[in-house]
């Protein structure tokens, strides 16, 4: 018998919209996953657009993809031979002044060793922005140049498309026009578009050993370093990612750093995270698990 001013239907009701909501939560992430693999089906058949890399970009291969915590992707430093690089003799002395905590050559944390400008949060620089934290990245781009933003320390870069020449190289810095300007993190960039759907970028005028590293495995640059990238739009949803270093001061002739890394295109409403390397954050990292002896 239903109690006095009780609906008897009031716990079959609920119990109903509890199931209605089970379902309605168990369909929700599966419908998403149907039309996010069908986004990226139809991103796969479309024809990539004309001279457009803009986008917000990721690793298709997972956020891990871009860490490349062994240094550079394609050549790696794990003590396999084929990924020995071509070091001059000052390449090698400068490496082996690189005390890096990752990759086959690692000091061990703790040790004092530790002599990775990154890790007192310099700038990374250039061209380490591609192969640190490499993660989700995003692209604009109008008639006169392309903007690169990363999501690591949210650092940009420009690159000119105007036709303007790389500047060049010289003591003190680099010449731009009649200028001699300062040398940047970052270098200077031009671009050009060698076919409908693929982007050259040439940089120089970058800092150099004493500034910057190239990779976490201590890989050294000079202040001759001359990066070329070259983005290539597969199609819709894939750009791919290759780089050659070419420095002749620390290595012996050109040498891929990236080959066609795979990078997919994320929801245009996609908002980026913020990543930064925080001293304060880094003291605490070193105390509690880098470097205990420092407590």
């Amino acid at each position: 018998m239903a109690l006095p001013g009780r609906n008897p239907f009031t716990p079959m009701i609920a119990v109903a919209c509890a199931v209605l909501a089970f379902a309605t939560v168990a369909f929700v992430p599966t419908s998403r996953s149907q039309q996010a693999a069908a986004a990226k089906d139809q991103n796969a058949t479309r024809p990539a657009p004309v001279h457009d890399i803009s986008g917000t970009w990721e690793p298709a291969n997972g956020p891990g993809d871009g860490t490349q915590p062994f240094g550079v992707k394609a050549m790696p430093n794990d003590g396999k031979p084929e990924h020995q690089l071509p070091y001059t003799p000052l390449g090698l002395q400068t490496f082996r002044s690189h005390k890096a905590l990752l990759g086959a050559d690692a000091v061990l944390p703790g040790s004092g060793l530790n002599n990775d400008p990154r890790d007192k949060c310099e700038p990374i620089g250039f061209p380490r922005t591609d192969f640190y934290n490499l993660r989700e990245t995003q692209i604009f781009q109008d008639k006169s140049r392309v903007a690169i933003l990363y999501e690591y320390a949210q650092t940009w870069r420009v690159i000119w498309t105007d036709g303007r020449p790389l500047p060049k190289i010289v003591d003190g810095g680099v010449q731009v026009g009649n200028q001699v300007r300062e040398r940047r993190f970052y270098g200077y960039s031009v671009g050009k578009w060698t076919d409908d759907t693929t982007l050259v970028i040439d940089t120089v005028g970058t800092m150099g050993q004493e500034k910057t590293w190239m990779d976490s495995a201590g890989r050294p640059v000079s202040d001759d370093l001359h990066v070329i990238e070259q983005f290539h739009r597969v199609n819709y949803g894939r750009l791919e990612l290759t780089v050659t270093i070419d420095d002749p001061k620390m290595y012996t002739k050109p040498w891929i750093a990236m080959d066609k890394h795979p990078m997919k295109l994320e929801d245009p409403p996609r908002d980026v995270m913020e990543m930064y390397c925080s001293p304060a954050e880094m003291e605490k990292y070193n105390q509690l698990i880098g470097d205990p002896a420092s407590k």
